[in-house]
């Protein structure tokens, strides 16, 4: 009986110890994320863009996720914003350039424009189509703040 015991709990050891270092390579675990390509459209002017596609104006992917820049076509071509979106006409067309639906970096350009700080017709605005957006903006701010030592402009809070 002596003997059986023994070899339990030495079973039960080998187990709890297998069981432990399989925990613990699952909490250092790599993640494997395979790269996105992103196809950005062309630099469209704001003033394009709040046209109605119908009108000749830009024509936005519908329904589409994705990502957005905005861009202050100066010498220096300075990005003024990085967005993402589950829906790029709805988010690009409706809230950054209209007003029409609440978005915060829109309402703050819209501001500079009307107060003059800012000309529309210097404005760029581009985006890509992908199923990531999180992920892509995320990225895209992270290579912009290692390059500037800071957010666009418009992405800054306050």
């Amino acid at each position: 009986m002596k003997d059986f015991t023994l070899e339990s709990e030495r079973c039960i050891k080998m187990e709890g110890d297998r069981l432990r270092t399989e925990m613990e390579r699952e909490r250092h675990s790599e993640i494997q994320i395979p790269p996105i390509a992103l196809d950005w459209s062309y630099w469209h002017s704001w003033w394009d863009v709040e046209r109605d596609a119908r009108h000749d104006g830009v024509v936005v992917p519908n329904k589409q996720p994705g990502v957005y820049e905005v861009m202050l076509d100066d010498v220096r071509k300075t990005l003024l914003a990085i967005g993402r979106t589950n829906d790029l006409r709805m988010r690009i067309k409706q809230g950054l350039v209209r007003g029409k639906t609440p978005h915060s970096v829109g309402k703050r350009i819209r501001a500079d424009i009307k107060d003059g700080r800012v000309c529309a017709s210097d404005i760029g605005i581009r985006w890509a189509v992908t199923d990531r957006p999180a992920a892509v903006a995320e990225e895209l701010h992270r290579r912009y703040k290692a390059r500037f030592g800071e957010l666009p402009k418009y992405n800054m809070r306050g």
